[in-house]
């Protein structure tokens, strides 16, 4: 059997921190051009990026792939937005669980499967500050237990 070949290119560093996330979904991206190169180079940012349903399919919006400075003027909009590849099945249960109160699409993490760009989304829910600061509280108290275990040992 051979081994799945996965090349993390981004994460999204405010998914977790900003999100719950009940579910994540692997979609496929339609990209144009030099768009791929400027992914392989690591020239994507994922930060403001978020997905909604669009009439049959979903779109990515806010996802910046910069340039790539050999396409010369023929390069596409680096923020323009992208169709995400699913099932029909899977877009009827994300666009269910999206039209929930409270519930968004977001992107988790952008990598290469077998030579093909994936992206995966998460079904998310925003926290609010309190949540946030209980978030950090107990990864401070893990860290704290893991540096006296380290110096016990």
């Amino acid at each position: 059997m051979k081994k799945e070949e996965v090349e993390l290119v981004a994460r999204n560093p405010v998914a977790g921190r900003d999100f719950f996330i009940t579910e994540t979904v692997e979609a496929g991206l339609v990209l144009q051009g030099a768009e791929v190169k400027s992914i392989r180079a690591r020239r994507v940012h994922l930060r403001d990026s978020f997905a909604r349903m669009d009439g049959t399919g979903i779109t990515l919006y806010n996802l910046e792939i910069s340039p790539y400075a050999q396409a010369g003027p023929f390069a596409p909009a680096p923020k323009r937005p992208r169709r995400l590849l699913l099932h029909r099945a899977q877009i009827a249960r994300l666009a269910a669980q999206a039209s929930q109160s409270g519930m968004t699409l977001i992107p988790t993490k952008l990598y290469f499967k077998h030579g093909y760009a994936k992206i995966e989304l998460g079904v998310a829910k925003g926290k609010k500050v309190f949540d946030k600061r209980e978030t950090i509280k107990r990864r401070e108290s893990a860290r704290e237990m893991e540096r006296a275990l380290k110096h016990r040992k």
